[in-house]
């Protein structure tokens, strides 16, 4: 006879988005594996997929608290609630498509505004980053690295780089490149190109967790929850970068932003 399962019911919050991230990774990895689709059909399918298993999950687990999805229709009720989980079931839907591993997972929970904890899932590297236990952050080394989109680096990326001398890393979703700094890939992420809160919110966290620079790129805080999802810029980088990004960006011509 058959023994059923048993629920893990008492999950921290932490815990709860570590395993849902790790959980949607490796499902997205066995939809890929199965080679039924590929391309854009397989980015659409994974990104429909993905959501549906988070969705049931955070529902399953926290049915009090709001969620906002990158794949799910707004709902204003969010706007009243302290706690509201903020997801990207598929961060980087194209690099998925062509298989490759720059993509990710992102599952963040924002309370009062804030990223207060996140879970970011790279499935392609068999790794989730997580702000329980984030790396231990890197330091500083000679010249710096700068993450920039694979197929459409932003211009003021390209300016702030040149001014700074940096060395450009191409890479494709944000969740890949914000942990790239983490991991001791690169030293500067910075996005200018539009992004929503689904895109950051998670990256922010654990990268925050671990002792690294984060805002927006005139240097206000990272907020969340907001009516408008949309938040265009992002800086993620190592402290001893911070100030010289952040005063580049203020001297560059408003033509190359």
């Amino acid at each position: 006879m058959n023994t059923p399962p048993t629920i893990k019911a008492d999950l921290t919050d932490e815990e709860l988005a570590s395993l849902i991230a790790e959980t949607a990774g490796e499902v997205l990895l066995a939809l890929r594996d199965s080679k039924l689709f590929d391309g854009k059909a397989l980015g659409n399918i994974g990104d429909r997929t993905a959501n549906t298993f988070i969705m049931s999950a955070l529902q399953f687990h926290r049915p009090k608290d709001a969620i906002l999805s990158e794949e799910e229709k707004d709902s204003p009720a969010r706007l009243s609630s302290s706690r509201v989980w903020i997801v990207d079931p598929l961060d980087g839907t194209r690099e998925y498509g062509e298989g490759r591993s720059d993509w990710a997972v992102h599952i963040a929970l924002a309370i009062d505004g804030k990223a207060q904890l996140g879970a970011v899932a790279l499935p392609g590297l068999s790794l989730t980053l997580n702000s329980a236990q984030p790396p231990i952050r890197p330091i500083a080394t000679g010249k710096p690295r700068m993450l920039v989109s694979r197929t459409r680096p932003a211009c003021e990326a390209l300016a702030v780089a040149e001014k700074l001398g940096a060395e450009l890393v191409p890479m494709g979703s944000a969740g890949a490149k914000a942990m790239a700094v983490l991991r001791g890939e690169a030293d500067i992420y910075l996005h200018s190109g539009g992004q929503y809160e689904w895109d950051s919110c998670a990256p922010v966290a654990v990268a925050h967790a671990a002792g690294l620079h984060v805002s927006r790129i005139d240097g206000s805080p990272c907020r969340y929850n907001r009516e408008n999802p949309y938040m265009p810029d992002l800086l993620i980088c190592l402290p001893e970068f911070a100030q010289a990004v952040l005063e580049a960006m203020k001297n560059i011509p408003s033509a190359a932003i």
